[in-house]
């Protein structure tokens, strides 16, 4: 009872700040690494030619990702202009309909119960690590993560429900969801839902139901039909190019080879797993461990969600696990699972069934990361002792708090789960822009641009620095690879500035002497963020 009325009381406001918070501060940091400017290039490229087909970066075809993803952008660069709030927006409005998709999924199995483990499981997702820091970052995974928990609750509720016209609109729902899976990022969006599916009957021991196995083949042209949308006419205009480098090249290949360089031990996804958890990380721990006591047999709707959930996030573990290339986003979609069964343990400790010591562990966790932390500013020195001290404030109270008093379990329960709001929104508001700057060359072309070089086209000098193919759309030098043009010495500097006149020259910092000794050509630096500098050069 203490459980659902706290939960009671917690969902209103825990909506608001949801909605609030994942909107927040999208726009405060330029894009970073190699994907976000990419992706939000491509999309405003497709807008600037009304192009809904074909993606384009830098003028060439860029058949890494599917559409779903640029659509969204383009809609969000359509409302409200082109920039990095709108570039993130969509992966924010993925987070948001997870955590409502999660909530309506598990809602379904309370019924007229109390909605207790609706309300923790939803708190859960919403204030993990991996799903605040993916729904603030321009890209497809938050978005594929949204269309996957929207196909999987659809066949998870389709399991419970008794009634026959519901029922069969609900697996419309899973097989209509599943296109847009492979809209949001190709074939890993069939896998991970029909690989789920699977795993689900086989741990229960039993066959999917007549009805379940008939949609398949109605459903399955269904899935056919919302992602043929994008892939007939993609396919009908560049055939075997798009074949080759979106199925074979960044599917196939990067499962099975190191090709795009992100190699990574077999067990890579467990740790991950954890920290995309944190702070909830010791209650999804528990949760495992007790699986071993679970009924996989047992017909109650609360037991088969235990299961559901637990096919849900072993199976794209595990299938991940076994590719060649890995990264920490692949694994995003088994959040809402992870999800569902520490909501169950948070549940279970609000109305006091589990013990003390549970809360003095995720008390110690966020303690030892407010001191990881601090030694992080000590060593690098990337932000100010005022800021770091403000920002880990929250970790070490609610730490200390969970530490010493852990009887006050609302208290407790309410403070983990807000420090994950609060430490981002206040990292956004005090030295993070000067150390995104560093990854980013937004500020140096800016301040090209006002001293008179905003026409001025820009090469690259040695390496290629990705967050330029955003920044400096238009004026940026591509090779006929479709990769920007990387000079490899200063003599290709010199070449270029004397058949244009004056460019711009974008050179790992490390390197600069180099234009400065050429005495072909005449160099003023325009800034330096530390790891790439931009000068003006033209020729004497």
């Amino acid at each position: 009872m203490q459980s659902f009325q706290l939960a009671k009381r917690l969902k209103l406001p825990l909506l608001i700040l949801t909605l609030i918070f994942y909107f927040y501060g999208l726009g405060r940091l330029p894009l970073l690494g190699s994907d976000e400017p990419r992706y939000a290039e491509v999309a405003r490229e497709m807008l600037a030619r009304n192009e809904l087909i074909t993606p384009t970066l830098g003028g060439h075809t860029w058949f890494e990702k599917p559409a779903l993803m640029y659509w969204m952008m383009m809609a969000f660069f359509r409302l409200f202009g082109v920039n990095e709030w709108s570039a993130r927006a969509p992966s924010a409005l993925g987070g948001v309909m997870t955590i409502l998709l999660l909530y309506w999924m598990v809602r379904r199995v309370e019924k007229n119960e109390d909605e207790g483990l609706a309300v923790w499981s939803a708190a859960a997702l919403a204030t993990s690590a991996g799903c605040i820091v993916f729904s603030h970052a321009a890209s497809s995974d938050m978005i594929l993560t949204m269309t996957v928990t929207a196909a999987l609750a659809s066949l998870f509720a389709s399991e419970i429900e008794r009634d026959a016209k519901r029922r069969r609109l609900l697996l419309l729902g899973f097989h209509a969801a599943v296109g847009l899976s492979l809209l949001a990022k190709g074939l890993v969006g069939v896998v991970i839902p029909y690989g789920v599916a699977g795993s689900y009957f086989i741990l229960r021991r039993e066959r999917p139901s007549r009805e379940t196995l008939l949609s398949l083949i109605w459903g399955a042209p269904v899935s056919l039909l919302v992602a043929g949308v994008w892939y007939a006419p993609v396919i009908a205009r560049h055939g075997w190019t798009f074949i080759d480098q979106f199925f074979i090249q960044h599917h196939f290949s990067r499962f099975v080879s190191n090709k795009y360089h992100h190699p990574q031990r077999f067990y890579f996804y467990l740790p991950i797993l954890l920290m995309l958890l944190v702070p909830w990380t010791l209650f999804l721990i528990i949760s495992l461990i007790g699986a071993r006591r679970w009924d996989f047999h047992e017909d109650s709707p609360h037991a088969r969600l235990r299961v559901f959930s637990l096919a849900w996030l072993v199976l794209p573990v595990l299938f991940f696990s076994l590719s060649v290339s890995k990264l920490p986003a692949y694994i995003l979609p088994v959040l809402p699972a992870a999800a569902v069964l520490v909501g169950e343990r948070l549940k279970n400790f609000m109305e006091g069934e589990d013990r003390n010591w549970i809360m003095r562990a995720t008390g110690a966790l966020l303690f030892l990361l407010a001191v990881f932390g601090i030694q992080y500013v000590a060593r690098t020195h990337v932000v100010s002792w005022s800021c770091a001290l403000v920002v880990v404030a929250p970790l070490v109270a609610a730490g200390l708090l969970s530490l010493i008093a852990p009887r006050l379990r609302k208290l407790c329960v309410v403070s983990c789960g807000a420090v994950l709001f609060l430490v981002p929104a206040l990292l956004v508001n005090c030295d993070m822009t000067k150390v995104a700057s560093r990854d980013s060359v937004r500020d140096l072309l800016q301040a090209a641009t006002a001293k008179g070089y905003g026409a001025a086209p820009l090469f690259q000098l040695h390496e290629a620095e990705r967050s330029s193919e955003y920044y400096a759309a238009g004026r940026l030098a591509y090779g006929q690879d479709g990769e920007p043009l990387r000079l490899e010495d200063v003599s290709y500097v010199e070449s270029e500035a004397g058949a244009r006149g004056t460019i711009l020259v974008l050179v790992p910092s490390k390197f600069s002497y180099q234009l400065y000794q050429s005495p072909k050509i005449i160099t003023q630096e325009i800034g330096d963020n530390g790891a790439f500098a931009l000068y003006a050069v033209r020729a004497r």
